[in-house]
């Protein structure tokens, strides 16, 4: 990337407000280069900036906004939450204001007005971005309960340490509590409300969400989630979702799954279910269609070869 000579190294990268040109000693003069491309009043970026993360791109939008921060599709999308939001990847930058103060007008800017607690909003690298609980709410509106149950899910899934950079969930259930008690009369509140009634900690992924919901929803059991079971032959595994009294355990299976050691581990993994008496429902993406209705399927006919019957 070729960076223009009359920008500091630290701007030449994103997206940055005058203000900050002006204090690392570009001259009004320069900020007329032409390679310099001015966004809205107030911010401007290298012309050939090449591609930037969109937590950088947004920054100096929160900056120049008083009381503001990034929030709504915008947030999501930092927060790389799962779940289906309408506009989640879009243009548009997503910005809320403290109220009183005035919803925010820029250019590819959809301003929102708002109240903000303190603990609703956090800095990111330099940019001021709703909490990922606040961002759940405030999406609330655009989406369907499922997909809020699915990154309600997210929120509260534990973390696996030796995997990842944490050891604590984003969210608890007290905490989303205390959110919507909070914010009674909240566009889509009704609709979170229900996810959270919705919500299981023990989640891995949105799929396993999905699927979890579309078993209970056509009157099967609800399924232990990410639990460790005993098998007769000495050996442990922790299926995605199981049904003990059933012996029953079901396994999504990602794009991952093809890959030739991990096919050799799920053969080594079915054997141990065999060996056990167990029955693995193993479920692909395909099975997920039409609102899982092959999934469902597959684990009815588990469930009920081992004389679990509907309830009348």
């Amino acid at each position: 990337m070729r960076r223009p000579t009359q920008l500091p190294p630290h701007l030449a990268s994103a997206p940055f407000t005058v203000a900050e040109a002006r204090v690392a000693g570009v001259s009004p003069g320069k900020l007329r280069h032409s390679e310099i491309v001015h966004l809205c009043r107030g911010i401007a970026k290298a012309a050939d900036d090449g591609d930037t993360e969109l937590a950088l791109l947004v920054r100096p939008y929160s900056v120049v906004t008083g009381y503001s921060a990034a929030s709504h599709a915008t947030a999501f999308a930092i927060w790389d939450f799962p779940g289906f939001l309408p506009g989640a990847r879009g243009k548009t930058i997503h910005i809320a204001r403290q109220f009183p103060h005035g919803i925010p007008r820029r250019t590819g800017v959809t301003g929102h007005r708002t109240h903000l607690g303190d603990d609703e909003v956090e800095c990111l690298a330099g940019l001021w971005i709703t909490t990922r609980i606040r961002t759940w709410l405030d999406c609330a509106r655009r989406m369907s309960v499922d997909e809020l149950t699915v990154v309600a899910d997210h929120l509260l899934r534990i973390p696996r340490p030796e995997f990842e950079a944490r050891s604590a969930p984003y969210a608890t259930v007290e905490e989303l509590v205390a959110l919507l008690g909070r914010h009674r009369g909240t566009p889509g509140i009704r609709k979170a409300r229900l996810a959270l009634e919705h919500a299981r900690v023990g989640s891995d992924s949105a799929p396993e969400t999905r699927l979890r919901l579309a078993i209970v929803r056509a009157g099967r059991p609800e399924p232990v989630l990410n639990t460790a079971v005993d098998l007769a032959s000495g050996a442990r595994r922790t299926p995605d979702q199981s049904f003990a009294r059933y012996r029953v355990a079901v396994e999504y299976e990602g794009a991952g799954h093809s890959d030739p050691e991990q096919v050799a581990r799920d053969i080594a993994r079915e054997e141990d279910y065999a060996g056990a008496g167990w029955i693995q429902v193993r479920i692909a993406k395909r099975h997920m269609e039409h609102e899982a209705r092959a999934a469902v399927a597959k684990v009815r006919r588990a469930l009920g070869s081992r004389g679990w019957k509907p309830s009348v």
